[in-house]
């Protein structure tokens, strides 16, 4: 019987789908294990042969735990929102439901015909109204919720308004807006309600804001940066610019630390985790404040410390009272603006604590000279208070608590200008240059500033002569998108403000750019450019013929910046001179502090993330709009299903596309959506018209899978409590700082409001390499021609396609065309001794010039434009399945594919062929290099391809397509299938194995198991064809052999395993059968080939058993009829034997 992989597979898929055989219980007494692949955007191009290889390997993984006797999980559903659809609905008009369903239906063909062990039961699909119920859910959960810090964890919000009506916000801990204003419990509770609303907005983990981001005119929509390649949509190529729009935003900065932590706990690739730490950005330096210049002279009465007297303040601070020590327990943990410092001077004076942000000085009572402090401490500005030691050890919760509220509520003290100085103070302008730096220890470096573009007091200081030249650069800046502003670092471009700021420490004017290196959205959006230490900062300032003063003590900046830290001495630094990296570091700040303008931080990358999309096909937001003000819509009337509309564009005025629909107003009394015409009533309010981006519904699917049908609840406690997270998670690493880090997120938020039991989704992941298409590529001409009569260069409209081979001709040979072009008539000898043309190619280089010549006089030319370097051609994709094995493209159906070649003049080999040139890159559909899974399926069976993907290479590591290879594992298939069937009959024998069958046998255990459970798949396939032959030489047909081999290689290829199984009797699935256990006693030799020699040279090799003895290996050896052949009748002298190694006969 032939093996015919199309009926057995198609058999055995039926078998699987009729009785559910990979669907997982969520109640078991086996151990569980969670599979998962990312799940698919269901494309209309349906699957190449590039996509299923993480598929693949995660279902080898999942058969291989149901063979151990694991509870297996491997679901599989569809991210089925997104832009593609969407586009295509608005070219067609058909609705992108329809559309996705459709591309489902492909997907789903093609993933069951590769045979995978999904629990189709549980699929789910994000674009579905009963999975995005939940998607809305955990929207409204966010917005109910702000992170506590002291708590270090989300809470709801109920818990913060208790708060603010008994104490208002000044003991409030919170991540939320900057600059929020102070209010006390009573005003809190005289607010308004939408005057609350708006607060809590500013607290809330998810909000509305005014938010630069990437807007797609032609989209007519916000891209997230990893939609953009180059400046322009990754979908459809469409120009972006930057615009600031009011979007709805999620707050992940407030897990910025916890993101990372959380990296040192989970099993994930190291590149993987690099970039998201790399993304989240975690510095630490400190915040400094720049004033914008007013024209103004500073007056200052600071008091400069000396090095050594600072290292003394390091004793004093070592050294605390008890009432010292307790009361400093307390304060040490605010942040921020709150922050204390101990142990600090203010003038002359040395205090217990200061906050500088806030200018509150704590003391303990009893200090010498306290009237002539107070005094002092008034006139500088400062507010201060005074407790004795036993206040404080008595109740130290007391003294905190009016620390607080003299934080929250006292009024700032105008500093006492000197008596003695008549010279007026002109106001000083308001305006201040935050800035983040991670180098304070270079300050006195500064030569210049740069603002992001797009900062908001970029309009507010450009001077009227420098406005043009401002605005001109902002318009073109907002062209191009984030990523490719920070991936330029070769553009230098900028304007200058015309502004100055003054320098917080020397009062020298710094002159305030703007440049697109800077970005609003991260950090301040501004920075104070040292050029001496950063080279960016460095090209700027010799591109603009800015100062680069230097402030390294012995360092040549003549040539590029100083960007090293270690053993560097800070120099022309004022106070700072002389001292290494870490100690300027800490100095600096310790002045920053004690000066008022600058303060010690840690810092992060990350931004909160946009969670708006001006698109149709995304998931509603569950917000009516009261009074200006968002609402939630009661979980009970989930989901709030996405309405009709008949044009998927944004609305002639500007609103997104929900903006055409006419059922798209909330009924606050019917509790429902309802017709826009009923807005005019007073319990009718609009929703909002923005729908979530695509990575919401991705999110969090993860969790669904584990109750998938649930219609009650996002998932059972008992089912996430069971299943807890993903043991192994495959995909791709492009979603590294998207969906990867957005999930994440989510994870660690629903884990602190005690929705699931763990703040990690996935315990492992790998990243699966990429599956390269071998393109083809044709080569366009796009030189010149000479014209008939006035020797004019000229060129065609005619397209003309030179075959690689005929290119590799002419480029090899241009100097000769270029001199048989100017002298025709030079002779063959004179063009092989001169040009080194061999005699053979003679006469093929000359016709190939004979060819062109008639080419050009075809065309209306004199000839072709020759010139001594390589012919100019442009290459074009070609479909890769025009191209034959020998890269030979078939000229008609290439003409019939791409019309504008059909008349096109090709240049072909003597032999009529027109060869392709080739090159490996991304498989993709736009590259015409896709192979169609289908295909291949069709013609080896889905077992084959799936053997080859994993023969490949390294799961990890990226590899090149070839279909030729994989007849080699379809042939591996039927060497397999003749080891069960003799011709026609099925023949396995009940005999018992022998000790080499047996050792085959083990071998192969041993290494599979160590295989898989190391992701190692492309070895075992060699294994699996070692063993084979193997077996094959042995001419085994056991049962005790052949049946325990199936189960090794079902989960690799499951249909043919699958079969052979059925027809050894069996009547179960293979699919749970006990994986087989390794015996390392097979693998013990019990016989050794010696090698015999005769007076040192070795003639022939013997098997002997190994247990025998000394005088039994040397009669076996002398009996032997080679040694006798080898003695010629003599008697040996001696004979060396040194057992289990060598046999020596001396004669």
């Amino acid at each position: 019987m032939q093996y015919n992989h199309l009926e057995i597979e198609k058999k055995w898929q039926e078998f699987w789908a009729k009785n559910q055989t990979f669907k997982a219980n969520n109640e078991s007494e086996k151990p569980k294990y969670y599979v998962l692949d990312m799940f698919p955007y269901p494309s209309g191009a349906g699957l190449h042969v590039g996509h299923p290889l993480g598929y693949i390997a995660s279902d080898i993984y999942a058969r291989y735990k149901r063979h151990k006797g694991f509870n297996v999980l491997h679901p599989q559903g569809y991210d089925s929102f997104g832009l593609p659809a969407e586009q295509y609905a608005i070219q067609t008009g058909q609705h992108p439901a329809q559309t996705t369903e459709e591309n489902i239906k492909t997907y789903r063909r093609q993933l069951d015909q590769i045979g995978f062990s999904f629990d189709w039961s549980r699929e789910v699909r994000t674009s579905s109204p009963e999975y995005y119920k939940w998607t809305q859910w955990i929207f409204i959960q966010l917005f109910n919720s702000w992170y506590n810090k002291d708590t270090d964890k989300a809470e709801d919000i109920s818990t913060l308004i208790s708060v603010f009506k008994k104490e208002g916000n000044t003991t409030v801990n919170a991540v939320c807006d900057e600059e929020i204003s102070s209010f006390s419990s009573d005003e809190w509770n005289a607010f308004s309600t939408k005057e609350q609303e708006e607060l809590l907005l500013q607290y809330r983990l998810t909000f509305l804001s005014d938010t630069e981001v990437n807007w797609c005119p032609d989209l007519g929509t916000v891209l997230a940066n990893d939609e953009i390649v180059n400046g322009v949509s990754e979908r459809g190529g469409y120009p972006v610019v930057r615009k600031k729009m009011t979007q709805w935003s999620m707050r992940i900065s407030a897990y910025a630390q916890r993101l990372l932590d959380g990296l040192e706990t989970i099993d994930w690739p190291q590149p993987l985790k690099e970039s998201q730490r790399n993304w989240i950005g975690r510095s630490q330096g400190a915040m400094v404040s720049f004033k914008v210049d007013s024209g103004a002279a500073k007056l200052t009465s600071e008091v400069k410390l000396s090095y050594k007297e600072l290292e003394a303040l390091k004793e004093l601070r070592l050294n605390l009272s008890k009432a010292e020590a307790i009361l400093w327990d307390e304060l040490k943990n605010k942040k921020g603006a709150a922050k204390f410092r101990k142990k600090y001077t203010i003038g002359t004076f040395l205090v217990d604590y200061v906050c500088l942000a806030k200018n509150i000085i704590v003391e303990f009572s009893g200090k010498e000279e306290e009237a002539a402090r107070s005094e002092f401490f008034t006139s500088e500005g400062f507010n201060f208070l005074r407790f004795t030691n036993q206040e404080v050890i008595d109740n130290v919760l007391a003294v905190v608590a009016k620390i607080n509220n003299t934080i929250q509520f006292s009024k700032p003290i105008e500093k006492l200008e000197s008596k003695d100085d008549a010279t007026p103070v002109a106001v000083e302008n308001s305006y201040k240059i935050e800035v983040f730096t991670t180098r304070p220890d270079t300050i006195f470096g500064v030569s210049f500033m740069t603002l992001a573009p797009e900062h908001e007091l970029v309009a507010k200081i450009t001077t009227d002569a420098q406005k043009a030249a401002v605005q001109n650069y902002i318009t073109a800046t907002a062209k191009r998108s984030e990523r490719d502003r920070m991936a330029d670092v070769k553009t230098i471009s900028g304007a200058f403000t015309g502004a100055y700021a003054i320098h917080p420490f020397s009062g020298e004017k710094v002159q305030i750019w703007i440049g697109d290196y800077v970005l609003a959205n991260y950090g301040t959006g501004a920075v104070m450019a040292v050029p001496c230490g950063d080279q960016r900062d460095y090209d700027f300032a010799k591109h603009f013929n800015i100062p680069i003063p230097n402030i390294f003590e012995g360092v040549d900046i003549s040539e590029a910046a100083h960007t090293d830290k270690d053993g560097t001495k800070i120099a022309n630094s004022d106070f700072l001179s002389g001292l290494k990296y870490k100690k300027a570091l800490k100095l600096a700040i310790f002045e920053m502090e004690k000066r008022g303008f600058g303060y010690g931080k840690i810092n992060y990358r990350l931004r909160d993330a946009v969670f708006s999309r001006q698109r149709y096909w995304g998931e509603p937001f569950p917000v009516y709009y009261k009074d200006g003000m968002p609402q939630m819509i009661d979980e009970k009337h989930l989901p709030i299903v996405l309405p009709e509309v008949e044009k998927y564009l944004p609305t002639e005025d500007g609103k997104p596309p929900l903006g055409n629909a006419t059922e798209w107003a909330w009924d606050s009394r019917g509790k429902k959506v309802v017709s826009n015409e009923k807005l005019k009533n007073k319990t009718v309010f609009p929703l909002e018209l923005n729908t979530m981006p695509g990575w919401a519904g991705s999110s969090w699917y993860f969790n669904r899978y584990m109750d998938a049908t649930n219609s009650t609840e996002f998932a059972s406690e008992e089912s996430l409590e069971y299943w807890k997270e993903v043991d192994l998670y495959i995909g791709g690493s492009e979603h590294a700082t998207g969906h990867l880090l957005y999930a994440r997120f989510w994870q660690k938020f629903l884990f602190d409001k005690g929705i699931v039991p763990v703040d990690e989704f996935a315990k492992k992941l790998i990243n699966q390499g990429m599956i390269l298409g071998t393109s083809a590529f044709v080569s366009i001409f796009e030189g010149s021609f000479i014209a008939e009569n006035d020797d004019l260069i000229s060129t065609t409209d005619t397209k003309i396609l030179f075959s690689k081979s005929v290119i590799d001709v002419i480029n090899k040979n241009s100097i000769l065309y270029y001199d048989f072009w100017n002298e025709p008539t030079i002779n063959d000898d004179g063009i092989i001794e001169k040009y080194h043309v061999a005699e053979a190619d003679l006469l093929k280089v000359k016709n190939l010039y004979g060819t062109l010549l008639e080419l050009a006089k075809k065309l209306g030319f004199k000839s072709i434009l020759w010139n001594k370097e390589v012919l100019k051609v442009r290459s074009i994709h070609a479909d890769v399945s025009y191209v034959n094995s020998s890269d030979e493209l078939d000229l008609e159906a290439f003409k019939n594919w791409r019309s504008e070649f059909k008349d096109a003049e090709f240049i072909i080999e003597e032999d009529g062929a027109f060869e392709v040139s080739r090159e490996v890159e991304k498989m993709s559909k736009s590259k015409y290099n896709v192979v169609n899974p289908d295909d291949i399926v069709t013609q080896y069976g889905a077992d084959s391809l799936r053997l080859f993907e994993m023969f490949l290479g390294p799961l990890e590591q990226a590899k090149p397509w070839n279909t030729a290879g994989i007849s080699g594992v379809s042939s591996f298939l039927k060497k397999l299938w003749k080891l069960y069937y003799n011709e026609e009959v099925f023949e396995v024998s009940e005999e018992k194995a022998t000790s080499e069958e047996l050792k085959v046998l083990h071998k192969t255990i041993k290494k599979v198991e160590e295989d898989i459970e190391n992701f190692s798949f492309n070895t075992s396939v060699s294994t699996f064809m070692i063993a084979v032959n193997g077996l094959t030489a042995l001419n085994c047909n056991k049962r005790e052999i052949l049946e325990p081999l199936l189960v090794l290689l079902s989960p690799y290829a499951p249909h043919i395993s699958e079969e052979l199984w059925s027809q050894l009797g069996n009547k179960k699935s293979i699919s749970t059968v006990d994986f087989p256990v390794f015996d390392a006693k097979h693998l013990v030799e019990s016989a050794k080939n010696y090698p015999i020699s005769f007076n040192g040279k070795m003639r022939f090799t013997l098997e002997l058993p190994l247990d025998l003895s000394k005088e039994e290996i040397e009669k076996a050896v002398l009996e032997n009829e080679k040694t006798i052949a080898q003695l010629e009748g003599k008697a040996p002298k001696k004979v060396i034997i040194v057992p289990g190694k060598i046999v020596n006969i001396v004669s």
